[in-house]
């Protein structure tokens, strides 16, 4: 298991959700980036030194400080969409060979290279932004039925990464709630809410929609 990539966002402009910009032009980067934990959502920071998310409301901060993405997912959309789709193209700033990123427990943590410790926090949901970057009408809806939405993490060990690291799972809760299923409770099927309460690792936000949804 590594690291094909890390990719970092090209601010562009954002004409799908009515912000002046997007980040999510993520592109892959040589050398070492530096990765901290970037502190509350809502200024736009995230754990990739050089890196920033701007629709602040819904992304970055402390739970959603890295995005990852596994290549063969990646490739199995190159087939489906019949285009070629590189590093970085969903907006990941971790590409991963060898890693079941949307079987990832809520909570797993991964060691990378040799400092870094990242622990895996929430399912990606998609936005009209993401839609727009990949210019397909009904991509939120192919994307959400598929269910291999990739892994937000947050950092525990900061230290710098590069391409080629090695990806360790270094630690594996003891609950069933993998990404995979909290996208499919969160998006699909509701019925399956109440079963990610046991993942303690998952967001305070994401536990309060839990129990909003499940006592309405």
């Amino acid at each position: 298991m590594k690291l094909l990539s890390v990719n970092i966002g090209r601010p562009r402009p954002n004409p799908w959700k009515g912000l002046s910009s997007t980040g999510i032009d993520k592109r892959p980067v040589g050398g070492p980036v530096a990765v901290t934990a970037p502190g509350p959502k809502g200024t736009g920071a995230v754990g990739l030194a050089g890196d920033r998310v701007h629709d602040v409301k819904h992304h970055g901060g402390s739970d959603q400080a890295v995005y990852a993405y596994a290549r063969e997912d990646l490739d199995g959309w190159e087939a489906e969409l019949g285009r070629p789709l590189a590093n970085g193209v969903f907006g990941e700033n971790l590409t991963t060979l060898g890693l079941d990123v949307n079987g990832a427990l809520i909570g797993e943590r991964w060691r990378i290279g040799p400092d870094v410790i990242l622990e895996v926090s929430c399912p990606r949901i998609p936005c009209g932004t993401f839609q727009g970057r990949l210019g397909r009408d009904g991509w939120i809806k192919r994307f959400t039925q598929a269910a291999l939405p990739g892994a937000y993490l947050r950092v525990i060990e900061p230290g710098d990464i590069r391409a080629d690291d090695p990806v360790e799972v270094v630690h594996r809760p003891d609950h069933d709630v993998t990404v995979a299923l909290a996208f499919r409770a969160m998006t699909l099927d509701g019925d399956l809410l109440p079963r990610l309460l046991a993942a303690d690792a998952l967001p305070e936000e994401d536990k309060e929609l839990v129990c909003r949804r499940t006592s309405a």
